[in-house]
């Protein structure tokens, strides 16, 4: 798979005007599976390093990231979408965060504008989880859809995990917000969904990988074959430090901890014996890259060095 990095100005179409001057994006593509794929950014999250690091055995941890010189108070993992585009199809893996998550985030629309790509050109959107940061951009400041000639899909696990009204009160308290975020904008989109389970073809070539842990229904993508072959992984591999270096450790950003590491060590056991590409949400350089086997753990290593 040849892969390109490039930078590009954005802010000549009419979504992006609307934010301001021109700006400048790099964009990861490469041909995979019969489509084009681009990593579109919507930003970054910015999060206290405790809500990644607590609760974890302190001395082996600040061994483990030595290398990757983190800051001490806060983490910025960005936020790459993955776009794939063919002849007929403009498909989008989750929305990105929108207008009401967090102020560094949500500038999905700008990378689209760079990439040549229309909301309105949108064809599928196809979610991993109904997280704020992968859901919430469905919707614009006006409540109205940011997509509107697409169809979307979402596993029937997750779609009927945040759609059950008792889920706002056995999140926690901490995530109640993602409850009633997601309930709002599942519903805005009910009439549009196609629901899938695991091992289904979602689009043409796009296969169904279950990755439950992260949320109750985390669903990853797998295309193409051989050493073409990709996963678009979403957060199950959530960040390309702590989660290669030790996977079996608990992240506090998976609602199901345990679970959520016996996914992420099978995974990336597959993805470095099998060779696939991985496609990352929150993974450095556009998000794009292999896997590689590394002392106890593994290591990212980016398509776009």
């Amino acid at each position: 798979m040849k892969v390109n990095r490039r930078t590009v100005l954005a802010g000549m179409g009419a979504a992006a005007l609307a934010h301001g001057p021109l700006r400048a994006f790099a964009l990861t593509s490469a041909q995979i599976g019969g489509y084009e794929l681009v990593s579109v950014s919507d930003g970054n999250l910015v999060l206290p390093r405790s809500f990644f690091f607590e609760g974890l055995p302190q001395e082996e941890l600040a061994q483990v990231l030595a290398p990757f010189d983190l800051p001490e108070d806060q983490l910025a993992p960005p936020c790459n979408l993955t776009l794939l585009r063919n002849g007929e199809r403009v498909v989008l893996f989750d929305a990105g965060a929108g207008p009401g998550f967090m102020p560094s985030a949500g500038s999905l629309l700008e990378s689209l504008d760079a990439a040549g790509v229309t909301p309105e050109a949108v064809t599928d959107v196809v979610f991993t989880h109904g997280h704020p940061d992968h859901l919430w951009g469905v919707l614009d400041d006006f409540d109205d859809l940011v997509f509107p000639n697409a169809r979307y899909h979402m596993g029937q696990v997750e779609w009927d995990y945040w759609r059950d009204p008792a889920t706002v009160d056995t999140i926690g308290a901490a995530r109640a917000a993602f409850a009633v975020g997601a309930a709002r904008r599942l519903a805005a989109i009910e009439d549009r969904v196609a629901h899938f389970s695991d091992g289904d073809e979602v689009l043409p070539g796009i296969m169904a990988q279950a990755s439950f842990g992260h949320t109750p229904g985390h669903m990853s993508f797998l295309l193409g074959s051989g050493s073409d072959a990709l996963l678009i992984g979403g957060d199950a591999i959530g960040n390309h430090h702590l989660a290669f270096a030790r996977p079996g450790w608990a992240s506090g950003s998976d609602q199901d901890p345990e679970r959520g590491a016996e996914t992420r060590q099978r995974l990336l056991d597959r993805l470095a014996d099998e060779q696939i590409w991985l496609m990352g949400f929150h993974l450095p350089q556009g998000g794009l890259g292999r896997v590689e086997r590394r002392g106890e753990g593994y290591r990212f290593v980016g398509a776009a060095r």
